[in-house]
């Protein structure tokens, strides 16, 4: 039987803010299969991006267990996550701020590269320059941009020099928190259907946050709903869509906007 990538029993996440203790994550268990395609959806605050950051290893559960691959990691120390680093990368909302102004594009994508923990995970030797090449062709940018600065390209532009920063360690599992949310409506179908290519292209298993249930859809075959800090309902994307089991779910559902036509 194959090892889960992730498996998450009984995570709990608490944080004061000011005086008061909120209660993000309430005992979430989780499984993600090698190469599934698996979205987490939800209102603001309820607990969807907090989880992910407890996956990638950027936060610690107040209580709960998290294994990557048959190894625990809740407690590691962060010298000892290289192989968490190397294998999971993350695509943030809005690129305008993950991306710094002050770097060149060329840069930018290939700092990954150059972290210490990655570097230990990476094979020796590897070309930077040639790695850059290959990202930037698989994200449909000119192989001139590594000279160019951020501003210099639009937002949807923007968004796939993210994506390229993701994909040059090679990794084995791409995080995007809310990947087009950020853009305008003209090109957020364009880089859906760029995430969806690269993803099958390069055997990723993909987690993606979103609040739009059309984004998942596109996305994912497997979907998690959560709803105050907990997952109320989960299973094959399609099914969940048709026969949803939850009334929050359904709730959700109805909201989607639905193109009137003419009758």
């Amino acid at each position: 039987m194959t090892e889960p990538l992730y498996r998450a029993e009984q995570l709990t996440r608490r944080y004061r803010n000011g005086g008061t203790e909120v209660l993000a994550l309430d005992h979430v268990d989780l499984t993600i299969e090698p190469g599934r395609r698996l979205g987490i959806v939800g209102e603001s605050g309820s607990g969807k991006s907090t989880l992910v950051r407890l996956l990638a290893g950027l936060d610690r559960p107040t209580s709960g267990r998290i294994w990557f691959e048959g190894t625990e990691i809740t407690d590691l120390p962060e010298r000892r996550l290289g192989f968490l680093r190397a294998a999971v990368q993350m695509v943030f909302q809005d690129p305008r701020s993950s991306l710094n102004p002050r770097m060149r594009v060329g840069d930018i994508i290939t700092e990954p590269l150059r972290s210490r923990l990655v570097r230990r995970q990476l094979p020796d030797g590897i070309d930077h320059a040639r790695r850059l090449a290959e990202v930037l062709d698989a994200v449909d940018l000119p192989t001139d941009s590594g000279g160019r600065y951020p501003h210099e390209f639009s937002g949807g532009q923007r968004q796939r020099i993210a994506i390229a920063r993701a994909l040059a360690p090679k990794p084995e599992i791409l995080i995007a928190d809310e990947p087009v949310s950020a853009l305008d409506v003209s090109v957020r179908a364009q880089v859906l259907n760029l995430l969806t290519d690269l993803v099958a292209a390069q055997g990723l298993t993909l987690i993606v946050v979103s609040h739009d249930l059309m984004v998942v859809r596109h996305l994912c075959d497997q979907l998690a709903v959560m709803r105050q800090g907990r997952i109320i309902e989960q299973g094959d994307t399609e099914t969940v869509y048709s026969r949803p089991g939850a009334e929050y779910t359904r709730a959700l559902l109805a909201a989607i906007p639905r193109i009137r036509t003419a009758g």
